[in-house]
């Protein structure tokens, strides 16, 4: 057991990290809570329209569609702590003013809507920021754990905040809610100016004015390793992670629950986000491409079954998995993204990863919205189960045509598909560039490199290392302070 601890929670031992996952444990659940009794909310001062819930939603996220990529510009010119310190503060400051508004029972719809968007904005800088920064708390070894910890802090807080604004809503209403999910929202803010600067880890730049966002862009079409999971995670965040939207209104409209049968739906498939979110956490190296397509695969058809639940009790168990493969799908496209990426570029194309998974929510959020007001909630999920479903097929077609994979359909012993990789003519390897840390195919070997683009045998671990295979060891880096 100690040896199983001391594997899936060893990025723990870093001090900055721990402060890190701390401060964001806080805030999330903080932030789950306000987003549990904004949703609730919206209902209330709507008539129970799913129109509402999804414009509150396009809102949030249209500032992603605008800033990320000067964001992600932003991380790669800047120290990324005092980013974060900023941007921490500034959704803080926000949620204690629409907290007093709520409080005072002097709230209106519109206000809802500027709140979300005033914190759209918010989150636009510290995302991409955030999501690059956790490569600069630990060493290149541990940066699979540290990202997978990251996705569990999440989702840990996805089960905890629902969980309670729902008892809390019955118990203290709205402006209740507000108040406390407001003081744990500033938690970050304390936890970034804790941190030893000294020991953070990063590249030394001789100029940072340099970093373009065309450039980044660029970068990622050069690269179709980083092409295939950016543009499934665009589909498929757009079009099947609207559960922000659909899960309330079909907790209210559908079945009639109450708040707190609601946050019982959230924390459903938040509980499976969690089990998603550890089954990554002992993976050492890159996933490969048919890793993130299979989870793919398996999200949609468990969306599609989600859709048509017909009571409350089989849609809470349904989305126990489809929560697991949620985070599992996002966390793999996540570390195959991140773990193949040249130091240099990593805030821009993460900044760009966020982009097509985030920054497509007001576009699905409005669609989302728009279909279960006119065709049923019921509708609006099995639908995006079933888009997320044929996007994820399409993807396998790329995969295999791309690499000269194919599929085969063995029948005995038992029935299965198996994958059979084409022979290939391994590449000259390149040359790593001095300084930069957890590059991507320049700190891979040509066979490494190959297996991380989903050439290997289905169903075999990433982990596992072919027989005769000998992995390069990993860039060392001195920690850089910060100026």
């Amino acid at each position: 057991m100690r040896a199983v601890l001391d594997t899936t929670f060893r990025s723990l031992r870093v001090r900055n990290y721990r402060l890190f996952a701390g401060g964001q444990l806080i805030k999330l659940i903080g932030v789950w809570m306000m987003f549990t009794a904004q949703d609730w909310l919206v209902l209330e001062l709507s008539d129970d329209s799913p129109g509402a819930l999804g414009v509150v939603t396009a809102l949030q996220f249209v500032p992603v569609m605008l800033l990320t990529l000067y964001s992600g510009r932003l991380a790669d010119r800047y120290d990324k702590r005092k980013l974060l310190i900023v941007a921490n503060a500034v959704f803080a400051v926000t949620a204690i003013a629409f907290a007093v508004l709520v409080a005072a029972g002097v709230v209106q719809l519109w206000h809802v809507f500027l709140f979300a968007l005033l914190l759209g904005i918010a989150n636009a800088v510290e995302t991409p920021v955030r999501q690059a920064f956790v490569s600069e708390l630990v060493e290149l070894p541990l940066l699979p754990n540290a990202l997978a910890l990251s996705a569990a802090t999440f989702n840990s807080a996805r089960i905890g905040g629902p969980a309670l604004a729902g008892v809390l809503l019955s118990v203290l209403s709205t402006r209740g809610v507000f108040l406390i999910a407001t003081v744990l929202a500033v938690a970050p803010v304390f936890t970034y100016l804790r941190m030893n600067t000294a020991e953070l880890y990063g590249i030394e730049r001789k100029d940072r004015g340099e970093a373009r966002v065309l450039d980044g862009l660029r970068y990622v079409g050069r690269r179709a390793d980083l092409l295939l999971p950016i543009c499934l995670m665009a589909a498929i965040g757009m079009i099947g992670f609207n559960f922000p939207v659909t899960l309330a209104a079909l907790a209210k409209i559908n079945f009639h629950a109450g708040a707190s049968s609601f946050g019982l739906l959230t924390t459903a498939l938040a509980v499976g986000a969690l089990g998603g979110a550890l089954a990554g956490s002992g993976r050492r190296t890159r996933p490969g491409a048919y890793r993130v397509i299979g989870a793919a695969l398996a999200f949609g058809v468990l969306e599609f079954a989600v859709g048509f639940a017909p009571n409350f009790v089989v849609a809470m168990l349904l989305l126990v998995p489809t929560g697991f493969f949620s985070i599992y799908l996002a966390q793999a496209a996540n570390h195959r993204v991140q773990m193949g990426v040249d130091a240099d570029y990593r805030g821009r194309v993460m900044a760009l990863y966020v982009l097509v998974f985030l920054g497509t929510t007001p576009i699905g959020a409005t669609l989302a919205g728009w279909w279960g007001e006119h065709f049923g909630v019921p509708s609006s999920i099995w639908m995006g189960g079933l888009i997320s479903f044929v996007a994820s097929a399409a993807a396998l077609a790329w995969q295999l045509r791309s690499s000269g994979d194919r599929l085969e359909l063995r029948m005995r012993p038992h029935p299965r598909i198996r994958l059979v990789a084409a022979a290939r003519t391994e590449p000259e390897a390149e040359t790593p560039r001095s300084g930069v840390r957890g590059a991507g195919p320049e700190a891979e070997t040509p066979r490494s490199a190959a297996r991380a683009a989903g050439t290997g045998r289905a169903g075999r671990a990433e982990a596992t290392p072919a027989r005769g295979r000998v992995e390069p060891p990993a860039p060392t880096r001195e920690p850089v302070a910060r100026v």
